[in-house]
């Protein structure tokens, strides 16, 4: 009995967490910041990155993704829509799960979209569903390791960088991502 309390308190108060962090809606230009911040940290991490952007359709950038949980998860933010160097389009992502988790943590996530067709069924929907309306494959590049874009085939890659915090799990599978009017 002692343990479902916790579990419940535990539960609300990450619930309220991510509720704090929803409410504080961001302007297009604090985004479009701290995408330009996480880009820079994408760049430094990952070897080639660059040149596998730039051989992209587009890409979503979601920085400072915060994701927490106890038993009951969430995830949220804010991000930004880039063909080319232009910003074209703003999205929140929201997602939840059930499950063995606790904690909590910021990161940053990167969808690229390889081909013309993935980038314009998302940009299209009204709220596309990870999973449901299409797949994510996501790219471990570990230290030493470089992108090589001809070794990839999927439609749709992610990377997940810069973690803070203490909760390990690299999938959008069930997510919704939003577009919002900025």
């Amino acid at each position: 009995m002692k343990r479902v309390l916790i579990l419940i308190l535990c539960s609300i108060l990450t619930i309220g967490y991510l509720l704090t962090t929803v409410s504080n809606a961001k302007t297009a230009k604090e985004i479009n910041a701290e995408v330009n911040d996480a880009l820079k940290l994408f760049y430094q991490r990952v070897k080639g990155s660059k040149e596998f952007l730039q051989a992209s359709k587009g890409f979503l950038i979601i920085p400072n993704l915060v994701k927490a949980g106890v038993g009951v998860g969430g995830m949220y933010g804010e991000g930004a829509m880039r063909v080319g160097e232009k910003t074209v389009e703003y999205y929140s992502l929201v997602g939840g799960s059930v499950g063995f988790q606790i904690g909590a943590q910021k990161t940053n996530l990167i969808l690229i979209f390889m081909n013309e067709e993935a980038l314009k069924k998302f940009r299209a929907s009204s709220g596309w569903k990870a999973g449901v309306d299409g797949s994510v494959a996501f790219i471990d590049v570990g230290a030493g390791k470089s992108l090589d874009t001809l070794n990839i085939k999927d439609p749709i890659v992610a990377f997940m960088f810069g973690q803070r915090g203490l909760m390990a799990n690299a999938t959008v599978e069930g997510s919704k991502f939003t577009k919002l009017v900025r």
